[in-house]
């Protein structure tokens, strides 16, 4: 186990703080414990569907300046029982040959509302052996928050994957009788890892596989000195991830825009009138798609509920609702957009035409059954149109061009 003693910042850029000083050489393999808290069990489906790296070429060491990881998940394992739990508790006693790093899935929870139960359980037995806590000959369970707790502070990182460990998440909604939260208020705010590393947040419900890869890889190469920092907001999050809105890279912002929105589910124009929050969530799900680049909730028809904010989900509640503040953006955007809207159809309609067309007076097209003629009105606009467009420089076969160019009248 590596630990270091590192100062906990107390002002300024975490990255600006002084670190541990670099390791001598960097490490070929790294230990990482998965543990799940209030789960569905979505994280990890969307992790083992990553494609940039892929979880199997991790786990081969194929991935070139990455250590071989060696994955303890309850699922993935190829051990169970017994052998399965051995290695949590040699981490803990410090004899582990490499670093590990702690990741959970789902909410932490406040066990001490179980009463004499627990909410959620790995193992039995206790932190130090399996022959133990035993009720009439029966070895009992033992807590996943006891072994979160005894494992964070010997940990190289501590990363939450997926909303309900980043924030709390659906566990945590309002009536929830298990005090469910994020593993950062579980751990503290001054909780630093071995390597001086505040909790690492990879929000989503589920966050996109790739998200949860490209983020493990960049924190695990900082930690063999072969990289800087990346750069985190002040939630945690990975700011080149987290640090657009869903809208700004919408396939139907453009939508927007012009004014134009959806009425119900399977309209192709913008959601926000169908309880889409996109304009104020920060996630790339837009852009990265799901898996593999395809699908995301506003590339195949779901308005966006929220999922990776800390408010979600009772501050996005009810989702069938559209939200407050579109009252007033989308309602000046319907009267910016209609003047928009008409501009560019007049554009569009004269830019569909050819120049040949224009000199003939008639379409070259033979799928043109009813040409319309144009209006006085259409070609005053086009008049003044190209006037403008030619503003200050030549129109291309005018006589100031043939001039500029050398070409004779």
């Amino acid at each position: 186990m590596v630990t270091a003693t590192v100062p906990v910042p107390t002002a300024g850029k975490l990255q600006d703080q002084p670190w541990m000083a670099p390791l001598k050489k960097p490490f070929d393999k790294i230990y990482v414990f998965w543990l799940a808290g209030m789960s569905c069990d979505g994280c990890s489906i969307a992790v083992t569907g990553a494609t940039n790296p892929p979880l199997e070429k991790l786990l081969l060491g194929h991935v070139p300046a990455l250590p071989k990881v060696i994955l303890h998940h309850p699922v993935l394992a190829i051990e169970s029982g017994a052998a399965y739990m051995e290695n949590f508790r040699r981490a803990l006693r410090g004899e582990l040959d490499a670093p590990y790093v702690l990741c959970l899935e789902g909410s932490a929870v406040d066990e001490t509302l179980s009463g004499d139960g627990y909410w959620v359980a790995l193992g039995v037995g206790n932190l130090e052996e399996e022959d133990a806590n035993m009720i009439d000959g029966v070895r009992q369970p033992v807590r996943v928050m006891d072994w979160v707790q005894a494992m964070a502070p010997g940990a190289a990182a501590a990363i939450a994957v997926g909303t309900c460990a980043t924030w709390g998440g659906i566990p945590s909604a309002y009536g929830n009788p298990t005090g469910a939260m994020s593993l950062q208020d579980l751990l503290g705010k001054d909780y630093r890892s071995a390597f001086g590393l505040p909790v690492v947040n990879i929000p989503g419900c589920s966050p996109v596989g790739d998200n949860i890869m490209e983020t493990v890889a960049a924190v695990v190469l900082f930690l063999q000195g072969l990289g800087p920092l990346p750069e985190f907001d002040d939630l945690g999050r990975p700011a080149w991830l987290f640090g657009e809105t869903v809208h700004r890279h919408c396939v139907r912002a453009g939508y927007y825009e012009e004014g134009v929105f959806a009425k119900t589910y399977g309209d192709k124009e913008c959601l926000v009138e169908v309880g889409c929050w996109g304009p104020v969530v920060q996630c790339n799900i837009s852009e990265r798609g799901a898996i593999n680049g395809l699908g995301g909730c506003m590339n195949t028809g779901g308005p966006c509920i929220g999922c990776t904010m800390p408010g979600f989900p009772d501050k996005f509640s009810p989702f069938y609702k559209s939200a407050p503040g579109s009252l007033f953006s989308s309602t000046a955007s319907k009267v910016n957009g209609s003047a928009i809207r008409r501009l560019r159809d007049m554009s569009r309609k004269n830019l569909n035409r050819s120049v040949i067309a224009d000199r003939r007076g008639k379409a070259s097209s033979g799928w043109v059954f009813a040409e319309p003629k144009p209006t006085p009105v259409d070609k005053a606009t086009h008049y003044f149109y190209e006037k403008w467009q030619f503003w200050g420089t030549a129109k291309p076969g005018s006589r100031k061009s043939n001039k500029v160019a050398g070409r004779k009248q």
